[in-house]
């Protein structure tokens, strides 16, 4: 693997991410609260460019079968990712699909080393 300093760590806000190309390949780089992430920009649904979607939070609902009353929260703010193509949405801390199964994200490893991140490709 080669590992690729991309930016600055304080140059990449929480909240944030930047799209990179590294050894061919578009790789997102995302701040969530303070801890990276990257992954290769590409949806596993019909490989759209996950990472120029959108990032939200999550909506969960929950349904009382006695009571036959549904509830929902919303939260995670900033941890999920849309694909702009179809919608599919992915958790940026695991990489996983939240309506698919085993469906992930090809992530790789990226760390700070003196105040830069590196990426491994």
């Amino acid at each position: 693997m080669a590992e690729h300093a991309v930016v600055g760590a304080e140059e990449l806000a929480p909240g944030e991410h930047l799209v990179v190309e590294l050894e061919g390949r578009e790789i997102g780089v995302y701040n969530v609260d303070g801890d990276y992430y990257a992954y290769t920009n590409w949806c596993a649904h019909q490989s759209g460019p996950i990472c120029e979607g959108s990032t939200s939070g999550l909506l969960e609902a929950e349904f009382d079968r006695e009571t036959m009353r549904t509830t929902t929260s919303y939260g995670r703010e900033g941890e999920i990712v849309a694909c702009p193509w179809h919608g599919w949405e992915f958790d940026l801390v695991t990489g996983e699909c939240h309506s698919r199964p085993g469906v992930k994200l090809i992530s790789h490893e990226v760390r700070v080393e003196d105040g830069t991140l590196v990426v491994s490709v």
